[in-house]
């Protein structure tokens, strides 16, 4: 198979758009293009678009194939603990799922003081903030310390073109915006699926430091995780052999997830105020073999890269067709 480089073009490997025609209700997301399709069901495609700070800023090859397979390798480690979405996996890119109610709720669980974006919790502190999403934090605490114990810190979902938004369990309720019955059952899911998670990771040498989880409501009313699930999109996972060391070094710690891209923009502006620069190619094919080597440790599988010859876009719309005939 060809392999990528720095010299070539990244662009045209990757799958930037998987819009197709003959599937209805098409909606396009940052990272994921999805169909509302009859009989309850929701096509979700993950394409190779990188997000941050609230906007898409490149496409990295094999992307949206790692975050389908490390959010299925989690899905099937969870279901005990709460339900998912998941019908079926047409492709590696691909997931057919149960179309849900969403709820208005982010929940973001987090062990460590650490962050960049605005809504994470180091900048708040930073800003000397030591009341943030209704949790005390004493002072003298350092980046990337851990805390004392997990704790949820929720967002608003934006409308279109907005961001994130951080609020508490009390304005939650005050609100309305959950039941107190929607809001206890999703803290509690998300608790014990940090905890799960944190356990998995532990084992295969990694730290799971904050995740985020979206929940809906099925035609049951049952409460459903949804999206993806401890992907290194939602997720910041550290090197659990290095970690004291840098941290007592001042160092950021070595990481297999999106904040090595965050860090990389942070660097060169302010990603909320000015232009983003175009990421270089070989830092995104850095990127992508980060992303390529947490799926590898997670689930002790070698990483099966396509064919770049042939087009990602081309090979899905083949698995759609074959797998919803109706439609092609």
């Amino acid at each position: 198979m060809a392999q990528l480089n720095a010299g070539s073009s990244l662009e045209d490997k990757c799958l930037t758009d998987a819009e197709f025609s003959e599937l209805p209700n098409y909606t396009r997301n940052k990272v994921r293009d999805t169909y509302k399709l009859p009989d309850g069901q929701r096509l979700l495609i993950t394409t190779d678009r990188q997000s941050a700070f609230d906007q898409v800023l490149a496409a990295v090859p094999f992307k949206g194939q790692v975050l389908t397979q490390i959010a299925r390798y989690w899905f099937e480690e969870t279901k005990d603990i709460c339900p998912n979405h998941v019908i079926s996996y047409p492709d590696p890119n691909v997931v057919l799922a149960k179309d849900l109610e969403m709820l208005p709720i982010e929940i973001v669980v987090r062990s460590y003081l650490t962050g960049s974006t605005n809504t994470s919790i180091w900048p708040m502190y930073q800003r000397g903030e030591r009341v943030i999403y209704g949790h005390k934090f004493p002072d003298g605490m350092r980046k990337n310390q851990k805390l004392a114990a997990p704790i949820i810190t929720p967002t608003t979902k934006p409308a279109d073109g907005g961001h994130d938004a951080p609020i508490t369990e009390a304005e939650i309720l005050d609100t309305q915006l959950l039941t107190p019955a929607q809001w206890h059952e999703i803290a509690a899911k998300s608790l014990a699926l940090f905890k799960r998670g944190q356990a998995l990771a532990a084992e295969k040498g990694l730290i799971l430091v904050d995740t985020k989880y979206e929940f809906g409501v099925d035609e049951d009313g049952v409460i459903v995780v949804a999206d993806e699930i401890h992907t290194p999109d939602s997720s910041r996972f550290w090197l659990a052999d290095s970690y004291q060391q840098r941290f007592d070094a001042g160092e950021e710690p070595d990481s297999l997830d999106k904040e090595f891209l965050r860090l990389w923009v942070a660097g060169q502006c302010d990603p909320y105020k000015d232009p983003i620069p175009e990421i270089p190619q070989e830092t995104l094919l850095e990127f992508s073999e980060k992303y390529i080597a947490l799926y590898e440790k997670l689930t002790g599988q070698a990483f099966e890269r396509p064919d770049i010859s042939i087009s990602v876009r081309d090979r899905i719309h083949q698995s759609l067709a074959k797998a919803l005939p109706a439609y092609f």
